[in-house]
């Protein structure tokens, strides 16, 4: 599904950004790079802020035209601050990285992001089905183009991460001792602490509660008690005990 998205920048002026971008996109599984119109090339500087990913970044589609980036694509969507002017259906983050990872399944989508300073134009953004904004602060809502892509793409990563989980169930939940089993391993580790001299026998009760909150606090599985009164009964049988 990873495979079938595309981050798409519009107009790219800084060549740093383009390389940031690429990183961002690598972290989270996303190697689909398009260049519209860049006013900048793929130099040393964004190979340096790429860290590592640069091959998304030297791989990149570039194109004229946002139509030519994103022609075979059945899910476009622009990344925008709310607008009064021009109204459009809105998603949070995380409904977008759920609506990309559900259509990614069977065709292209694209994340569209615009140009550092003015963003995308109107007519851009008509091209979208859907526009996302991240909820910043109100009060200094200032995001780079990296960390915009950084933001959506983890949350296409999240919902894909979802989805595998779904396609893939995990093991059978753990099965814990029932009280009666845990009193007996309570009873067994404090006879054997008792035959090896670790507790004396006219004291045992103040250790033996620190051991009962610790192995409360650890809540050992039911096959990790029976390991462990494994181990007290090999010392037993080292010791001599009966």
């Amino acid at each position: 599904m990873l495979n079938n998205v595309k981050v798409v920048l519009v107009g790219t002026s800084h060549s740093g950004n383009i390389g940031s971008a690429a990183r961002a996109m690598k972290v989270m599984g996303l190697t689909n790079m398009v260049l519209v119109d860049p006013q900048c090339d793929v130099d040393g500087q964004a190979i340096a802020l790429a860290a590592g990913a640069a091959d998304i970044a030297q791989n990149a589609q570039v194109v004229s035209t946002l139509e030519e980036a994103v022609a075979d694509c059945a899910l476009v969507v622009g990344s925008s601050a709310r607008s009064r002017t021009l109204e459009w259906p809105m998603l949070e983050p995380r409904e977008c990285g759920e609506k990309c990872a559900q259509e990614g399944l069977t065709s292209n989508v694209a994340i569209v992001f615009g140009r550092e300073r003015t963003g995308l134009t109107n007519e851009e953004l008509q091209t979208c089905h859907y526009h996302v904004c991240i909820p910043a602060n109100p009060e200094y809502s200032s995001l780079n183009l990296a960390m915009a892509v950084q933001t959506i793409s983890y949350e296409i990563r999240v919902a894909h991460l979802e989805q595998e989980k779904a396609q893939h169930p995990e093991q059978a939940p753990a099965e814990y001792p029932r009280h009666k089993e845990l009193e007996m391993f309570f009873e067994h580790l404090e006879k054997v602490m008792l035959d090896t001299q670790f507790i004396a026998e006219d004291q045992p009760g103040k250790v033996m509660n620190k051991m009962r909150r610790l192995f409360s606090r650890a809540r050992p599985e039911l096959q990790e008690i029976n390991t462990l009164r494994g181990v007290l009964t090999a010392i037993e049988k080292k010791i001599g005990s009966r």
